[in-house]
């Protein structure tokens, strides 16, 4: 076998482990959420770890997903009524371009803290394979809850586990 050949099977292997071990690593339910530091639309940086000890709600979300779009009004309703007992929903935009984010938040009337994740490091962490994905996060800072995607009437659901996690 010619080295150069060798060379290139071992980087690819290599590659390959690297890739399978950084997926191992995401989050599940029961782990501890992986802290991240974001800008926010008012333009100063928020980190996860700044909410603990309260309920935190992660939503990942893009302008060009329309289930986003149907679930976000529904997401500030659950804000606007929890808000107040210890509970914080924060909106991930992935998009590549804060400035459309900002306009389709503004267009719905969002007024939760909406951060970019414009390289998508975050949304790695957290494994974010469907659009939108809802991470809850427990006053100890642990993943208890994981969905991916939105039908109508997941508001319940999200409803029935902010109140069971702010009873705890």
């Amino acid at each position: 076998m010619n080295v150069s050949i060798f060379i290139r099977i071992c980087f690819l292997i290599s590659c390959v482990t690297a890739l399978s071990m950084s997926t191992a690593s995401a989050a599940k339910v029961g782990d501890l959420a992986p802290n991240f530091t974001l800008k926010s639309a008012t333009g100063t940086n928020l980190r996860l770890s700044e909410f603990r000890g309260e309920v935190v709600m992660i939503n990942f979300w893009a302008t060009w997903c329309g289930p986003c779009r149907q679930e976000m009004p529904l997401l500030q309703e659950l804000y606007s009524r929890y808000r107040d007992v210890g509970f914080e929903l924060l909106g991930v935009s992935i998009d590549g371009n804060s400035a459309k984010a900002k306009n389709m938040a503004k267009r719905l009337k969002i007024n939760y803290p909406i951060l970019f994740d414009l390289e998508k490091n975050v949304s790695a962490l957290y494994d974010v394979d469907a659009m939108p994905t809802t991470v809850m996060v427990d006053r100890d800072g642990r993943v208890r809850h994981i969905y991916r995607g939105y039908l109508p009437g997941h508001e319940d659901k999200y409803r029935a586990n902010i109140r069971g996690l702010l009873k705890e």
